[in-house]
């Protein structure tokens, strides 16, 4: 209750630059503390003088006057050395100590004051120059070897620091740079690496810092025996398999990482580590530990959704990760919906050598469109191969499909369906969203109902990202190959060839804004009379095709006004989103304008435009997004709403 009243026997205010710590009693003396210091440093002195540190005390610890003396004796080179950690080591420090003894007040006394002000002239900061790093060990013998891996660690480490020529010397970065440098080898496989010396020659007078680091890599680890914790029905074969290296391998950090990503994502594990000792005397063939805790053995799952598209719909998967005993996984896959039913049952080997799973796969796909309702039955036998940046799918097919004219009760044999999604490029059974749409002769209602195909396919994505559930920075390119001889009821049998590549594009533009772009393009090569079935055609219109349209509409017309598929597509999309609200980070904004359709000849490509805004919620299981687009050629608004990515 005094403490306003001593208030009023302290100085004016201070200047701009300094700072007054709030009046603290300390045995019976108020104490204030004024720091006359940049703001930037005020910090620093604030947490390391031990004249700030009096506001800490409780208030029945009594200061002499000999212990004042020595604490305002002490403060200036106290926060000389304060301040060099921070690279300023020419500051001018004054301190000046003003002590009001205890007064009365009528009835009541005001304690005695120590008002103490230290005032700061920092000076010109010191600049790095220079950052030496000398090596020893393995390291250093691997190098003078001439041995690739070793000459680009050692050229690369000087510049694997915080702290860099041009740079303000500051201690914390000095400290973390050596962290830095440290950690650097250890992930390049000398995992027993130490720091030999270090020096920073500070020249106060030029304000000049070099600074020289020596390390001591000790020996390069090399993969030794593997011991596999956890297991009780999975194979050991497999999980070897997934390192993709043998014993000899330096064990970086990257190669460890990896092979326990592998084995979270291979779809047994539930949880993987990896790990070895760094043991100088094993480092020839350091042993290595993996510990695991395997998935259940069988898991169903039931869901309910809604799609813009096709309508609400209900779905049923199950799981059996060792099937008939043997390492093969079982995924069975039900969707009923309003306009879209399907069956997916496939088989897949536990991964072998070089990542590679064999695969059986059938599906049976049933979608019903503002026109038509298209039949398809597909048979899949192949081989999928999954890296950290690539999947790789090789498989051969055997395709049928059916489509019915709902405008006239008749069926129309189709040239080609589809539409602006990739058509399942990695999934050993996925078909194509675009799996039900009249196929791909000419649009006339009289052509056969009824087309197949036997083919041969290669299916290739490549991703970049930073992220793949949310990205925001990187591509992701997805490549579709395909060769193979069609029939159609009543029509004329001949080879045909398939082709369709899907880029997107994900760059930050600064200021928490977002940009992305995308690219679709198919063809499919074939005589005039021939037909190949609706699932290998291509429409466009949808949620992750031109928005403001209906799902599949842009597409080839028929004389009776059915929609057709067409041979070729083109569409394309650019899209900028902000977050909403600085309190919610995950809820953005954004505005889009997409473009395209499918036709059966390149000369009658005329893009439809849709444009519009939508919000994304970027949530655990990926972006939730809603739009409301204006088709330019409809007239009228459309809402679309999807979960997750298209690749």
């Amino acid at each position: 209750m005094l403490l306003p009243g001593c208030a009023q026997l302290l100085p004016a205010k201070p200047a701009p630059a300094s700072s007054t710590a709030a009046p603290a009693e300390v045995g019976g003396t108020v104490v204030q503390l004024t720091l006359v210091v940049p703001p930037a440093l005020r910090p620093v002195l604030e947490k390391g003088l031990d004249l700030s540190r009096l506001q800490t005390l409780r208030g029945d610890e009594a200061i002499d006057d000999s212990e004042w003396a020595r604490l305002v004796g002490a403060a200036p080179a106290q926060a000389r050395q304060l301040l060099q950690t921070e690279g300023y080591f020419d500051a001018q420090v004054s301190v000046q100590r003003q002590a009001a003894p205890a007064a009365a007040v009528g009835a009541s006394s005001i304690p005695p004051v120590q008002q103490i002000t230290l005032t700061v002239q920092p000076g010109p900061r010191t600049q790095v120059t220079g950052l030496q790093v000398l090596t020893s060990g393995a390291l250093q013998d691997r190098a003078q070897a001439g041995e690739a891996d070793a000459v680009a660690l050692r050229a690369a480490l000087p510049k694997a620091g915080a702290l860099q020529p041009g740079r303000p010397f500051r201690n914390p970065e000095w400290t973390e740079t050596k962290q830095q440098l440290l950690a650097r080898v250890r992930a390049a496989g000398y995992a027993a690496v130490r720091l030999a010396d270090s020096q920073a020659d500070i020249d106060a007078t030029t304000q000049q810092a070099r600074l020289s680091v020596q390390l001591a890599s000790g020996p390069l680890f090399l993969a030794g025996p593997v011991q596999v914790d956890g297991l009780k029905r999975q194979d050991e074969a497999t999980v070897r398999h997934l390192a993709g290296f043998g014993a000899g391998t330096p064990l970086t950090e990257a190669r460890l990482l990896d092979w326990q990503e592998r084995l979270q994502k291979a779809g047994l594990f539930e949880s993987a580590n990896v790990t070895f000792e760094p043991d100088p005397a094993q480092a020839d063939a350091a042993p290595l530990r993996v510990r695991l805790t395997e998935l259940p053995l069988q898991q169903a799952t039931v869901g309910l959704g809604i799609s813009a598209n096709t309508g609400p719909r209900a779905t049923l998967e199950h799981t059996h990760r060792r099937a008939f005993g043997q390492a093969l996984t079982a995924h069975n896959k039900l969707v009923w919906g309003r306009d879209g039913q399907s069956w997916a049952g496939d088989f897949q080997s536990h991964p072998a050598e070089g990542f590679y799973r064999n695969l059986l796969g059938v599906q049976i796909d049933r979608v019903k469109s503002a026109t038509d309702v298209v039949l398809s039955q597909r048979l899949r036998l192949g081989r999928t191969q999954d890296t950290q940046h690539i999947e790789r799918l090789y498989f051969v097919e055997w395709l049928r499909s059916k489509q019915t004219d709902l405008a006239t009760s008749t069926s129309a044999t189709t040239t080609a369906s589809g539409s602006a999604a990739s058509p399942g490029a990695t999934s050993p059974t996925a078909a194509s969203p675009t799996a039900a749409s009249p196929s791909a002769a000419s649009p006339s209602a009289a052509s056969p109902n009824t087309a197949s195909a036997l083919s041969i396919n290669y299916h290739w994505v490549w991703r970049d990202l930073d992220s793949v559930l949310l990205p925001t920075r990187g591509s992701s390119w997805s490549l579709q190959a395909g060769a193979g001889e069609a029939s159609s009821q009543g029509g004329t049998s001949g080879p045909y060839s398939r082709l369709y590549g899907h880029v997107t594009g994900y760059l930050p533009l600064g200021q928490n804004w977002y940009g992305q772009a995308r690219l679709e393009l198919g063809h499919i090569l074939r005589s005039d009379k021939v037909t190949v079935p609706d699932a290998l055609g291509f429409r466009a219109g949808g949620d992750d095709s031109v928005r403001g349209y209906g799902y599949r509409a842009l597409a080839p017309t028929a004389a009776d006004g059915s929609v057709l598929s067409g041979r070729s597509l083109l569409t394309g999309s650019v899209e900028l989103a902000h977050p909403i609200l600085a309190r919610l980070p995950s809820v953005w904004g954004a505005v889009f304008i997409d473009a395209g359709r499918a036709v059966d000849r390149w000369a009658d490509y005329r893009p439809a435009l849709g444009y519009g805004a939508g919000v994304r919620w970027r949530s655990p299981i990926g972006p939730l997004k809603v739009d409301l687009a204006w088709g330019q050629e409809v007239r009228r608004l459309r809402l679309h709403f999807s979960v997750g990515i298209a690749f």
